[in-house]
């Protein structure tokens, strides 16, 4: 049997070896990874000023720690007991004072600025080349394409006996919201029941469904690929079984996918899928 201490040491070094041999798997676009810790990967012009101002904020408030830090060892090795048997009657210092009130509202401004900034480009969207409406209920997700007649497909999480290959477990569902790579869209998000949320993580975006409301978003994804969200609101019994799922194609793509969509909805999965499978298949032989 080992002693309790070395026990303890053992945990930690066998968890921090675990942590350290999953680093490569740290970073992910569209889904999160195991021991994620940090943002997935951005794909739209929003979530590149959240990574920004995430990681300007991080180097102030580490900068703050370690100063404090410092000044806490300072001031317990150099005003101990037995170096200062008398101890100071100071009360207080004019400069000191000063300084510790100036300096933390000239922090605040510098944080301030590009907090407005991306505040500002978060709910001014520019016009809208596409515009959809998405709708949460318990529990699952209608998404209405308004300029294509109204279009609608209800989103309803992938059983497992359902998944495809390369497709994650309860984050997969069985219409995919389908958009153009580079272009605006614009979201109305509401709600038929109770509050839901809808967010895609690696979109930087995430609004309140609120029933009789009609709330407004905008995202600009500049890669192609399948980006998967959650509802991140507590909605009820299955509110973690309320994926949603965008997938990013070409424009070319896109109005072929939605012209068959308006017809038949199944012939415009099937269609979405061969190009895909075709275009892997080209890539694999270059």
């Amino acid at each position: 049997m080992f002693p309790t201490g070395r026990l303890t040491t053992l945990t930690i070094a066998a968890a921090a070896a675990s942590i350290i041999g999953a680093a490569p798997a740290l970073a992910a676009a569209g889904q999160p990874s195991p021991w994620e810790v940090g943002f997935q990967d951005a794909v739209t012009p929003i979530f590149e000023q959240i990574h920004d101002f995430h990681n300007f904020i991080l180097a102030i408030i580490t900068v703050i720690t370690l100063f404090v830090l410092a000044l806490l060892i300072y001031v317990v090795v150099r005003f101990r007991e037995d170096r200062n048997p008398v101890p100071s009657k100071t009360t207080h210092h004019t400069m000191l004072e000063v300084v510790w009130t100036i300096a933390p509202v000239l922090i605040l401004v510098a944080i301030a600025v590009p907090s407005f900034r991306l505040l500002y480009a978060q709910y001014t969207p520019p016009p809208g080349d596409l515009n959809i409406k998405i709708v949460g209920r318990q529990w699952n997700w209608d998404i209405v394409y308004p300029d294509a007649d109204e279009l609608t497909l209800t989103a309803v999480m992938a059983q497992d006996s359902d998944l495809k290959p390369g497709q994650p477990r309860l984050l997969s569902v069985d219409n995919e919201a389908v958009v153009p790579v580079g272009k605006v869209v614009r979201v109305q998000v509401t709600s038929e029941d109770v509050i839901h949320s809808f967010a895609m993580p690696s979109f930087g975006v995430k609004v309140d469904a609120v029933p009789g409301r009609n709330n407004e978003t905008w995202f600009r994804a500049d890669k192609e690929g399948v980006y998967h969200g959650q509802c991140s609101e507590l909605c009820g019994q299955d509110h973690a079984f309320m994926p949603i799922v965008i997938r990013v194609v070409n424009e070319e793509l896109y109005g072929r996918w939605l012209e068959a969509a308006k017809s038949d909805t199944e012939e415009a999965k099937k269609l979405l899928e061969a190009s895909i499978e075709q275009g892997g298949a080209t890539v694999a032989q270059r």
